[in-house]
């Protein structure tokens, strides 16, 4: 059975959080949480977050063993794109677009 857990509108290019999706797919779940700690990038305390709470999920919902779960998918996918501007040379406006990911993480049991 397989359990998911989505955290929306994360303030990061999601670029920058495919990284980290890459490092933890296919690991156990305890290993990729124990990874995730080390890394020094901001989009290792969203997937952290995400992914404790998928294993929670599991554990309180579904009544799985933690220790058999292995990360089958991690992913960032393009959120809303907030458009901003800025100021630019000779009174012309430059666009500025924070963008947004929506990081999505999805457990399933050993064989």
């Amino acid at each position: 059975m397989s359990v998911r857990s989505i955290y929306k509108h994360a303030r990061m290019s999601p670029k920058k959080a495919v990284e980290v999706a890459r490092v933890i797919r296919g690991r156990g779940a305890e290993d990729a949480l124990n990874l995730l700690r080390c890394i020094p990038r901001k989009a290792a305390r969203f997937f952290y977050k995400t992914l404790h709470s998928a294993m929670a999920n599991a554990e309180n919902n579904h009544g799985l063993d933690v220790s058999k779960l292995i990360v089958t998918e991690a992913a960032a996918e393009t959120g809303p794109v907030f458009r901003r501007f800025n100021h630019g040379p000779r009174g012309q406006a430059m666009p500025v677009r924070k963008r947004t990911t929506h990081i999505r993480v999805v457990l399933d049991e050993k064989q």
